[in-house]
Order: C-alpha cells, then sequence, then structure tokens
C-alpha cells in the first residue's frame, strides 16, 4: 500500500479552515476563538507525540510496552469519562464507575478481534492492538459517558417521582427503570446512527484511511464492517455494566435512594 506523502505545508493550507472557524466564532460572538485555538494546538502537539511514540512501540513489539500503553489510554479515557459528568458520584467511584466497564468491555473486544479475526503474529503486536484498543476505547467512552450523564441527572431531577415508587414497594430496578432504559437508548443511538449511515451517507474514517492507502475499496469495507461490530458490541457491554453498577451506587440494600453519593452541586460548564 503507497499511501500519498503530505508535507508541513499541506497541514498548514488545511489548518486555515480552522482559523475561518475562529473568525466566524469572532464574527457571531460565539466566544469560542480560544478554545478552538487550544483544541487545534493540544491536537497536533497530541497526535505528533503519538506518533513518535507508536513508532517506538511498533520497532520494539513488546508486550509490557503494549499493555502500558493500553493502561495508559484505559486511565485517560476514564478521567474524560468522569470529567464530562454534570453530577458525578462522589469519591473513587467518580471514576470507577465509568473506567471499569470500560477496561473490562473494550479489553474483551479487543482480545476477541484478535484472537478471532485479525491473528496477528505475536498476538500483542502493537501496530494491531493500539489502533484497535483506540478506536473501540474512544467510542466505548463516548456511550459510557453519554449514559451515566444522562442517568444522574434524570435521577436527581425526579427524585420525588423515585421515591414515591420505592415508597410503595417497588423495588430500586423497577423504580428506577424508566430513567436507566432512556439513558441507555441515548447511550447506544450514536453507534446505531454510525452504522446505518455508514456506506450510504458517510465514508467511515478508518475505510477512507485505508483507501488513500492503496488497499483494495472490496478489503477496506470488511475491515471497517468488521470494526463497527466490535465498536457496537463494546459500547453495549460497557454501557450495560455501568447501568447496573450506577443503579446499585445511587440507591442502598433496603432499596432507598442516596443521592447523597452524587455531588451536591451540578458541575459547572465550561
Amino acid at each position: 500500500m503507497n499511501a500519498a506523502p503530505l508535507d508541513y505545508t499541506d497541514l498548514a493550507i488545511a489548518a486555515v479552515l480552522v482559523v475561518l472557524n475562529v473568525i466566524m466564532s469572532r464574527a457571531f460572538s460565539l466566544g469560542l476563538e480560544k478554545q478552538m485555538a487550544i483544541s487545534a494546538v493540544r491536537m497536533v502537539v497530541q497526535l505528533s507525540l503519538v506518533g513518535l511514540v507508536l513508532k517506538a512501540l511498533f520497532a520494539a513489539v513488546s508486550p509490557g510496552f503494549t499493555l502500558l500503553t493500553v493502561l495508559v489510554m484505559m486511565g485517560a479515557a476514564g478521567y474524560e469519562v468522569a470529567s464530562r459528568q454534570d453530577r458525578r458520584f462522589t469519591g473513587w467511584l467518580a471514576y470507577g464507575l465509568g473506567a471499569g466497564p470500560m477496561a473490562f468491555a473494550t479489553a474483551l473486544v479487543t482480545l476477541l478481534a484478535l484472537a478471532t479475526h485479525i491473528r496477528p503474529d505475536p498476538w500483542y503486536d502493537p501496530r494491531y492492538a493500539v489502533p484497535l484498543v483506540g478506536i473501540i476505547l474512544g467510542n466505548v467512552m463516548s456511550g459510557v459517558s453519554l449514559y451515566l450523564n444522562g442517568f444522574t441527572s434524570a435521577v436527581s431531577r425526579d427524585k420525588a417521582a423515585i421515591e414515591a415508587r420505592l415508597a410503595l414497594g417497588t423495588d430500586r430496578f423497577t423504580a428506577l427503570g424508566p430513567f436507566m432504559r432512556r439513558s441507555l437508548r441515548a447511550a447506544l443511538i450514536p453507534i446505531f446512527n454510525q452504522m446505518a449511515a455508514a456506506g450510504l451517507i458517510t465514508l467511515p474514517g478508518m475505510m477512507t484511511g485505508q483507501i488513500l492507502a492503496g488497499m483494495e475499496p472490496t478489503e477496506a469495507v470488511k475491515y471497517q464492517i468488521l470494526i463497527l461490530f466490535l465498536l457496537a458490541g463494546g459500547t453495549g457491554l460497557a454501557v450495560v455494566a455501568t447501568l447496573y453498577l450506577s443503579a446499585l451506587r445511587i440507591t442502598d440494600a433496603r432499596h432507598r435512594l442516596r443521592l447523597d453519593r452524587l455531588d451536591e452541586r451540578p458541575r459547572k460548564a465550561a
């Protein structure tokens, strides 16, 4: 496969599009100029550093270095989930409720793909393992974040209705059921929308990259279908695990609602 080479001039020309967004923000008084600039610079720095790290990682082909890289990625994803909640859980579970299900689902789905579909030699080859973890983890993180934010916000808002059901003898899962289902639906819709739009409306990024790198379109399609199935499975597993853990945490063994286990005040918007 032969990819079309890019130089820094090509990237600078593309960066003009970001500058246009900054100008638009200023023209419409959106106040997003600083955020756009910081995001663009952060993206360039992060990806440049990741490129250097991956180059060394691919050359080493070490199971220890591969595992360390994956753990760092999962740790950062857990932090991102916790930071995106309007009403996060108190204590270490503010982090653990997102990080645990994410790590479990991502590891399980990635190992399944490496063992049954891709089969690299060795199986922990970072050229395959790390990109797979990255793309699966990103989607799983979004699903878990959407679920937790929607669930905790809804439970806080409808405290009276939930406590009324519990007072009538309803168990916690039944009382929380409507809020769990609503939040679960919101968390899963993006990945299914992505699957429905693939091919007809959009050409997904991985498939586009492979085609630009010279892979036959039919082979690139197979890889993209595999990835989307992995994303759907990983997101579903992680969100369902989060669903049960968060329901158990926000109630106690006597089926009482425990909003004291959430932060008292919503997180201020950035």
